[in-house]
């Protein structure tokens, strides 16, 4: 049945629906007959868009599974191109020096008489670069001076600086390098150990490479603060959650992001417990974008604009499964609007343009309702849902969360997509598949908030190791604002 004509099944059935509806208007058909073969038609069309629908393959094109877990594009990689994407970071660090060089290559004699070219005056200069690197191990004492004093015989001892209170302790630079390793790489942290232990010659403990990311962690407590403070004060917010694992247990990282600032919190929760506990979404008051999570669209004090993309996907997937012209048109209809938008300077579509885009809009889901499968009336006495297709599903939210999904063209700051939000959370799933789980939950919230200012800093342009010393050091970048 895998292999059966999606498209010669559905001519099939309208076949049999006209030759039926052509005995009817001839009269050889009773009024009994026909209700009762009317009502097995409903049936079979809605059994039929269901079954073709189960039996279209999903990916990454036509639904929300990432790519990951679906078959090789061949495709995806004639379009591939080498320009790095994302904001230029700065190049210059905190702790490096830059010891540079020019020489000159002399031409003494010439390569083809032998004529010696001393007294010859130049005429230009061909330069080869050559970079290098050089690692170099800075250990630094302080001596204290013990002296007794003669007049009251008191013993006095000089004083240490501010930042070496114990008999040994390790410095920013090498604090920050570790720290970047463990979250931003996802090194594991015996591998972490061998690589500084190669670099300084001497192994730190695991205890002190978490004490690393703990005192990191505690001293960006004022900096999540204010990131808070200025995602409440943004004019959209991207949404969304990711599954993690933390103590065998399964909890969620929920994302908010706008402009330069990212925040990833921890909780246990996925829906609108988790949202009343973090205590953003409650408090904001400018649009979300979000994917039709149901518990975004219980906030009505806050508007709400719907990911393009997922909607692109699912259109796909209707059209694959049960070739729709109304999924097709409205598809059409989402893409030509959104390259129009973003070529507009201001963003947005005139007044009159966005009337024109609602009337069409409505037009192809009154056309698209002609062509889903009618659902049947519920039996009395029966519990539960009645079943309907994806492509049913999808008419119905798209019918009824119109303005959020038209949102993007009416208002300058609302995306076409949550792509933002995606992006801010992949990081996590690879960390995820990486560690498999973090055996503590208080290492897990680290993580979630070291990794939210990293990617805050990245978006500014400032170098990750130079962000980690400025952290630890408490001169944040933000500080001063």
């Amino acid at each position: 049945m895998g292999t059966v004509n999606k498209i010669r099944v559905r001519e099939e059935v309208d076949l049999l629906k006209q030759e039926f509806e052509q005995l009817c208007s001839a009269g050889k058909v009773s009024s009994e007959i026909r209700v009762l073969v009317n009502s097995l038609l409903v049936v079979v069309e809605l059994i039929l868009s269901i079954f073709l629908e189960k039996t279209t393959r999903k990916g990454n094109k036509n639904s929300s599974i990432p790519s990951s877990q679906t078959e090789k594009d061949e495709t995806a990689t004639k379009h591939c191109t080498t320009t790095g994407k994302g904001k230029q970071v700065n190049g210059r660090v905190g702790n490096t020096r830059v010891k540079e060089s020019v020489t000159t290559a002399q031409v003494e004699v010439c390569d083809i008489c032998g004529m010696v070219l001393d007294s010859v005056a130049c005429q230009g200069h061909e330069r080869r670069t050559k970079i290098d690197i050089v690692f170099e191990k800075v250990v630094e004492h302080i001596d204290a001076e013990i002296k007794q004093c003669p007049n009251c015989e008191a013993t006095v001892k000089g004083r240490f600086p501010e930042d070496m209170p114990g008999k040994l302790q390790y410095g920013n630079g090498l604090k920050a390098f570790a720290i970047h390793l463990v979250i931003s790489q996802m090194v594991a942290l015996n591998r972490v150990q061998k690589q500084i232990a190669a670099m300084i010659g001497s192994v730190i403990s695991e205890a002190s490479l978490l004490k690393f990311v703990l005192r990191l962690y505690q001293s960006l407590e004022a900096w999540e603060s204010r990131a808070i403070d200025r995602l409440l004060q943004a004019p959209s917010l991207h949404v969304d959650e990711t599954s993690f694992r933390v103590e065998g247990k399964n909890h969620w990282i929920h994302v908010y992001s706008s402009g330069e600032t990212t925040l990833k919190v921890l909780h246990r929760k996925r829906g609108k417990e988790a949202i009343e506990g973090l205590n953003i979404i409650p408090r904001y008051g400018g649009v979300i974008i979000h994917d039709c999570w149901a518990s975004y669209l219980s906030y009505d004090h806050c508007g709400h604009g719907l990911c393009g993309s997922h909607l692109l996907r699912e259109l796909t997937f209707v059209v694959d499964s049960n070739q729709y012209r109304w999924a097709r048109n409205l598809k059409a209809v989402l893409q030509q609007t959104c390259r129009t938008v973003a070529q507009r300077p201001e963003k947005c579509l005139t007044e009159r343009e966005y009337a024109n885009l609602q009337k069409r809009y409505r037009n192809i889901l009154t056309r698209g309702s002609k062509e889903l499968p009618k659902i049947p009336p519920k039996p009395q006495g029966k519990r539960g849902r009645i079943a309907k297709s994806d492509a049913h599903n999808l008419w119905e939210r798209l019918q009824k969360h119109e303005a959020a999904v038209l949102l993007f063209a009416k208002e300058p700051h609302v995306p076409f997509t949550n792509n933002r939000a995606e992006r801010d959370l992949r990081m996590a799933k690879v960390k995820q598949k990486i560690s498999g789980c973090f055996r503590r939950k208080q290492y897990a919230q680290a993580y979630c908030r070291i990794s939210s200012y990293l990617q805050t800093m990245a978006s500014q342009g400032i170098n990750p190791l130079v962000a980690i010393q400025l952290a630890l050091a408490g001169t944040l970048p933000d500080a001063e604002e």
